[in-house]
């Protein structure tokens, strides 16, 4: 009975932080419900359709979060999966709100897609392996600066807007870190 509890527990482990990550999920989608009905003067106002896509939102990220749970046992490659899902989540979810660049309907916002893309797209490549995925989390790092690069010779965006949106590359600069030190601790290497 016990090997048949841990064959169904995928890969040998249990992923203890999957009620936090899910329940953390389903209390940030409340708060907006709440704060509809408990404060009606607090200016939050969403419709089904805000509720639906926050949810479908939440659940894509709550996903992927399990797929990287599923594909790495060394912490550091979890923390940096996790890492990485959260900075893209925010991604989307600042620029549907009220935009990285001007409001959420600059056009300038779009350019995010090309980020999360290569963010995507260099993982696949990478197969999710650690080494792979470090380079993939760099590049996206770069990517996201270079966007803050192609913003600024535009023009029309305020320095303040410019530079938190340089910070979002942090994130991803410290997921490649959390990968790269899952590669070592893989191969035995200080």
């Amino acid at each position: 009975m016990t090997g048949t509890m841990a064959a169904g527990r995928g890969n040998g482990h249990a992923n203890r932080l999957r009620p936090l990550v899910w329940g953390g999920a389903a209390g940030l989608l409340l708060v907006p419900a709440a704060a509809m009905r408990l404060l009606p003067d607090a200016g939050v106002d969403w419709s089904g359709m805000d509720f639906a896509v926050m949810g479908a939102l939440l659940v894509g990220a709550c996903g992927l979060y399990e797929l990287g749970a599923r594909l790495g046992r060394a912490r550091a490659y979890r923390a940096g999966f996790g890492l990485a899902v959260l900075a893209g989540f925010l991604t989307v979810w600042v620029n549907l709100a009220v935009g990285m660049l001007g409001d959420e309907g600059n056009p300038a916002n779009l350019l995010f897609l090309g980020v999360l893309a290569i963010a995507a797209l260099c993982s696949a490549l990478a197969r999710f392996k650690p080494a792979g995925m470090a380079k993939a989390m760099f590049a996206t790092a770069a990517a996201q600066l270079l966007v803050v690069g192609i913003a600024s010779a535009w023009g029309g965006f305020a320095a303040r807007d410019l530079a938190l949106t340089a910070c979002f590359a942090l994130p991803w600069l410290l997921a490649g870190a959390l990968f790269r030190g899952a590669m070592r601790a893989m191969t035995g290497r200080e």
